[in-house]
């Protein structure tokens, strides 16, 4: 019996009240925030990426010492892959290696009273009959699990009262999980077996103007409306079995003001523990109970908002953070053990390992703006690329309607 047999029959019968693989709203706002500070393209330099690209050979971006780890995961191609240069966003299936893209997702700000906001998504998730998008207004946070049959998904009206068991072939759910605690954000853990539920007293995704502890200024100094801290905990679900247990999980409120004080819960990367990204930037790793407990040592370097691929399959390399080289893009890959660079390749951000060789990114296609960019291949240690998806310009790195963020899962 496959994961999703089990998930429908088991949880038929013993879903129990509970009493998330990205960050929430607030944090994918930073993480486009210090992308664009951290890319600092003049025009020219952008204009000029296409022509410095072709005019150098595989190599020459560096790649550490002559022995660095990257030397052990060359490989010259990527299996499947399934690219529609011409789309975006794309309509059919896109996959490189291990990796689908499941769904991805754009936002748009609703206006609230009082000057408040919400952040609204609208996701367009993949049907494995069709290999075609779907859109779909219905859900605010969403987790496909592995083998690509159903989804995880959590109703707009947060904090929600249940979550959903997703078909995503007949688009119709086949079984709610009551979370008296109220739902915010879902994750799965690598091997789609264990869901944890982050639970909020505040709709997560509400920037509030009133009664906030702090004035966060945008890039042009004028003052914006941010989350309030609301967190409570956690449920860990067992899908196999329906098992769940809640766990009281306060916010970190040492800095003020910080968009992360809340972060959404997700599993590491052998999903033995949860991670949350603290307000000063690094990760904090929590025991299924809640305990706080030291990092993993392949993962104290690791910073999904930055670089959401994370470790390689083979927990060999780990992705790192835009590295500008010479007016082209680039990327870090980095020991895991030290944290310090192995390679740099092609790509603005690190975003999936579609096998030890290769990774799936986001990268500039020239223009005027940074922001035009698309879904790529790229190889460790160098400048080779496969596009992947059309090109979309959205201007800012602010999450827009204009702007789709991708989710992958494994086949």
């Amino acid at each position: 019996m496959n994961i999703d047999d089990l998930i429908r029959d088991t949880l038929r019968e013993q879903a129990r009240s509970a009493g998330p693989a990205h960050p929430g709203l607030a944090g994918q706002v930073l993480a486009r925030r210090a992308r664009r500070r951290r890319a600092g393209f003049t025009v020219a330099a952008i204009v000029a990426i296409a022509a410095i690209a072709a005019a150098v050979t595989p190599g020459v971006l560096d790649s550490g010492d002559k022995h660095d780890p990257a030397d052990r995961h060359r490989s010259p191609v990527v299996n499947r892959i399934e690219s529609h240069p011409s789309q975006s966003p794309p309509r059919d299936r896109i996959a490189a290696g291990n990796q689908v893209l499941a769904a991805y997702y754009t936002t748009r700000t609703v206006p609230q009273p009082d000057h408040d906001e919400i952040q609204t998504r609208t996701y367009s998730l993949l049907n494995p009959g069709t290999g075609r998008y779907t859109k779909d207004t219905r859900w605010s946070d969403a987790a496909v699990v592995p083998g690509l049959k159903t989804a995880i998904v959590v109703e707009q009206a947060l904090p929600a009262e249940r979550v959903g068991i997703l078909d995503l072939g007949t688009g119709k759910i086949t079984r709610w999980i009551p979370v008296p605690h109220g739902a915010g954000t879902v994750a799965l853990s690598p091997n789609g077996r264990k869901l944890v539920i982050t639970t909020y007293d505040k709709n997560p995704n509400r920037l509030f103007w009133a009664n906030r502890g702090a004035v966060i200024e945008d890039d042009g100094g004028s003052q914006q409306p941010q989350p309030e801290y609301s967190r409570t905990g956690f449920a860990v679900v067992d899908l196999p079995s329906g098992a769940a247990q809640w766990h009281a999980l306060a916010p970190d409120t040492s800095m003020l003001g910080s968009p992360d004080s809340g972060a959404a819960l997700q599993f590491n990367a052998d999903g033995t523990l949860l991670a949350e990204r603290s307000p000063s930037l690094h990760l904090v790793f929590h025991r299924l109970d809640g305990a706080t407990v030291p990092a993993p040592p392949k993962e104290e370097h690791e910073d999904p908002a930055i670089a959401p691929a994370g470790l390689s399959p083979d927990g060999t390399l780990m992705a790192g953070d835009f590295a500008d080289k010479d007016g082209t893009t680039a990327t870090e890959v980095l020991d895991p053990a030290t944290g310090k660079r192995a390679a740099v390749q092609r790509g603005q951000q690190l975003l999936a390992w579609a096998d030890n060789s290769h990774l799936i990114a986001w990268d500039t296609t020239g223009g005027t703006s940074e922001f035009a960019n698309r879904l790529v291949i790229v190889t460790v240690g160098s400048n080779e690329e496969t596009p992947l998806t059309g090109t979309q310009d959205t201007k800012t790195g602010e999450p827009s309607p204009a702007h789709w963020e991708p989710i992958f899962t494994h086949r």
